[in-house]
């Protein structure tokens, strides 16, 4: 594995983390919360975010698959963003040389992942179910850790 890909694996990790808290404890009627007219539900959001892992896959096996998928009910939708890391996170410590250079990778679709999971963060605060900040310096994030199930926060505000 090129050093390049311990590093994303260790920014798979952060989004894990970072998604877990966002979606962890969201009220029911969040996921259809809509900021706007012309914006994305917080349900579309997570599709889409789910379609950027998925692609990231493909990319990492070589190929190019994107698709548009329809929102899911947010515990499902939960459900496929933590299995869509796992896979991402299991094809990265895989011994094959990953189809896209580790920084094409983080640029196009974790790096889009991460600024959604942000949006998502921002939305739940407009949608009255506010998360509490936190020092993410100081937070336990280890690469392989892409489940539901993370480390508590270390120092919230």
């Amino acid at each position: 594995m090129p050093a390049n890909a311990d590093l994303l694996r260790h920014t798979v990790a952060t989004l894990a983390y970072r998604g877990g808290k966002t979606l962890r404890g969201a009220p029911a009627e969040f996921a259809g919360y809509r900021s706007s007219p012309d914006a994305r539900t917080p349900a579309e959001i997570l599709a889409h975010i789910g379609d950027l892992l998925d692609w990231a896959l493909s990319l990492a096996d070589g190929r190019q698959a994107w698709r548009d998928s329809p929102p899911l009910a947010w515990d499902q939708g939960s459900a496929r963003f933590f299995a869509a890391l796992e896979a991402f996170d299991q094809r990265l410590a895989a011994d094959a040389p990953l189809g896209a250079p580790p920084e094409k990778l983080f640029q196009g679709p974790i790096a889009d992942a991460l600024t959604h999971v942000g949006q998502l963060a921002m939305l739940r605060r407009m949608a009255g179910s506010p998360m509490r900040g936190e020092n993410y310096f100081q937070a336990e994030i280890v690469a392989g850790r892409v489940g539901a199930e993370q480390a508590a926060p270390r120092k919230e505000f």
